[in-house]
C-alpha cells in the first residue's frame, strides 16, 4: 500500500485551489498558522484544533535504559517531548476510511 506524504506545499496549493487566494497568500496564511503552533508548543502551550486533534508537551522525568546491542544500562536524562492527541471525530474517519 503506497502512502502518500502531505507537504507544505501541498497545504498551499490546497488553500489556493479551495479558498481562492493567490499561492503566494495562501503560501504566508499557510506558514503563519504553523509559526503560530510552533511558538505556543515550544512555550509549552497546548494547541487544540476542534474536530482535530490536540498537540501537547509532556516533561519525562529521568529513567534508567538499556542498550540494546550491549544491554548496558544508561540514565536517559529528563525531557520535554511533543505528542498529538487525534479528536475522536479524527479517530472514527480513520476508522471509516474517509474525511469530513
Amino acid at each position: 500500500m503506497a502512502s502518500k506524504t502531505l507537504t507544505r506545499a501541498d497545504l498551499c496549493e490546497a488553500v489556493y485551489q479551495k479558498i481562492g487566494l493567490s499561492r503566494t497568500e495562501s503560501s504566508t496564511l499557510v506558514e503563519s498558522v504553523l509559526d503560530e503552533i510552533c511558538k505556543s508548543v515550544v512555550a509549552g502551550d497546548s494547541v487544540k484544533l476542534s474536530s482535530f486533534g490536540s498537540f501537547l508537551v509532556r516533561s519525562k522525568n529521568e529513567r534508567i535504559g538499556r542498550n540494546p546491542k550491549t544491554g548496558e544500562e544508561v540514565p536517559i536524562s529528563p525531557r520535554r517531548v511533543m505528542v498529538f492527541k487525534p479528536s475522536n471525530v479524527l479517530k472514527q474517519a480513520v476508522i471509516k476510511g474517509h474525511s469530513k
